[in-house]
């Protein structure tokens, strides 16, 4: 098992090399992060002793259940599902960034309880870029305001966006949807947001990393080509069952 995971690791970063080359970027450009829901916590330390660090998951259970298998290890854990206001203080125990950022609720709640803790956040905005009712997010339109309000709370430091692209067989009709987040992040830059600058864009997973990285992702958040399907026979793109990466 060990030695698939170091495998498919390496494929992995080859893609992602290769992508880099095609498009003349940097490869130290692109952050591979491990899409980790519903991987027990020994797969996952094989991965981490194979030199992997950054980790997401998508579930406050899965978070501290497994923390007590990782939490020696050197690794950064970001929250990549959807954040209910009620499991924010337990979320917090174990991440070091948020990924998912969608609502001022949340924004309102996060920062109060942050406060509490004397502590900042690295967060981004989650949008919605294929519009897919399956999918959370805000529709892109909604970004720039929703930038201004929370550009307020000092507690939350703004890294980025990040978007689950449109899942499809033709490569055509997904690029526009990571087209859509780099185009988004560049009218945020054109407004002229004070303290808003070097945004990050997460994006790409397994089916789409290549085409992620083409339109400037920062960050690929995989996970069935490292460590399998974890649905058989099931192709799932709902945010309320958790997209796998």
């Amino acid at each position: 098992m060990k030695e698939d995971i170091i495998f498919n690791l390496k494929q992995v970063h080859q893609r992602i090399e290769n992508a880099c080359a095609l498009s003349g970027r940097n490869v130290s450009d692109v952050q591979l992060l491990l899409a980790t829901k519903t991987v027990p916590a020994d797969r996952i330390r094989m991965a981490i002793e194979a030199g992997e660090t950054l980790l997401g998951e998508n579930k406050m259970q899965e978070l501290r259940d497994k923390d007590s298998g990782l939490k020696d290890l050197n690794i950064e854990r970001h929250f990549i599902g959807h954040l209910q206001t009620n499991k924010i203080k337990d979320v917090l125990k174990y991440v070091s960034c948020i990924q998912s950022l969608d609502r001022l609720e949340v924004v309102q709640q996060l920062d109060k309880q942050l406060q509490k803790e004397g502590r900042n956040l690295d967060v981004f905005v989650q949008v919605n870029t294929s519009f897919e009712e399956s999918k959370f997010g805000l529709p892109p339109h909604e970004v720039l305001s929703f930038f201004q309000n929370i550009k307020k709370y000092d507690t939350l430091n703004i890294k980025g966006l990040m978007t689950i692209g449109l899942m499809d067989v033709d490569k055509e009709k997904m690029q526009p949807s990571l087209r859509l987040l780099r185009e988004t992040r560049d009218l945020i830059y054109a407004e002229g947001i004070e303290g808003i600058t070097d945004l990050k864009l997460s994006m790409g997973m397994s089916q789409d990393l290549e085409l992620a990285i083409a339109e400037g992702s920062n960050m690929v958040r995989v996970g069935t080509s490292i460590f399998g399907n974890r649905f058989l026979g099931k192709e799932i793109w709902n945010e309320n069952m958790d997209s796998m990466g």
